[in-house]
């Protein structure tokens, strides 16, 4: 019988701790060496599993990028979650929204960056709408309850509405801490960026 922790993957009990492990140790690692430069030795050394366990969950190094991109965006959905409270009202929710989501940019850029290089580098860019429908849909909910609430304008299409949010909202926080090297203070990106995105759906 197993716990909570694990389940059954041809033939053999897998352990969600260690698979847990295995992530955080890759994300260490890769930050630190880089992709291209760390062997899954690397990796398991720093996990303390043996490289055979590595194989049971991941059959390359370059297979660990869609999981981490999951990880981070499941950490991404428990802070919105955090901040955003339902009774708030919709300028309230996009101004916590929009500074989670520099926040976030801010303490994960290095992950953020292995992220994309990682997913380009293996062929798995497709994978990033699969990974994002879970924050598709908790944007989807919080719009249809504005438009419902008379707080937006009526008839916008929701989830390209919600694609397109969550696009310019990644997009600037990453113009701060990924790109613009010369640019240390996100206050004026962040208010510019609450004044867009309220004032262009009312």
């Amino acid at each position: 019988m197993t716990d909570s922790h694990s389940f059954f993957l041809e033939g053999y009990i897998i352990d969600n701790t260690k698979r847990e492990r295995i992530l955080q140790s890759a994300i260490s690692v890769f930050s630190e060496q880089g992709l291209e430069k760390t062997k899954v030795a690397d990796i398991v050394k720093q996990a303390g599993i043996a490289q055979g366990t590595f194989y049971l969950y991941f059959h390359s190094k370059y297979a660990l990028i869609p999981s981490i991109a999951e990880k981070l965006l499941d950490d991404i959905l428990n802070i919105m979650d955090e901040r955003v409270a339902a009774e708030q009202p919709f300028d309230k929710k996009i101004d916590a929204i929009v500074d989670a989501t520099f926040d976030i940019t801010a303490e994960y850029k290095d992950v953020l960056a292995l992220c994309y290089s990682g997913l380009s580098l293996s062929g798995a860019l497709q994978e990033w709408e699969k990974i994002y429908e879970p924050y598709y849909r908790w944007m989807d909910h919080l719009l249809e309850d504005a438009v419902e609430k008379q707080e937006i304008r009526p008839g916008i299409r929701i989830r390209i509405t919600s694609k397109m949010l969550i696009g310019v909202m990644e997009e600037s926080a990453e113009q701060v801490y990924l790109f613009d090297e010369q640019y240390n203070d996100s206050t004026e990106y962040r208010e510019e960026l609450k004044l867009f995105i309220v004032q262009g759906l009312k």
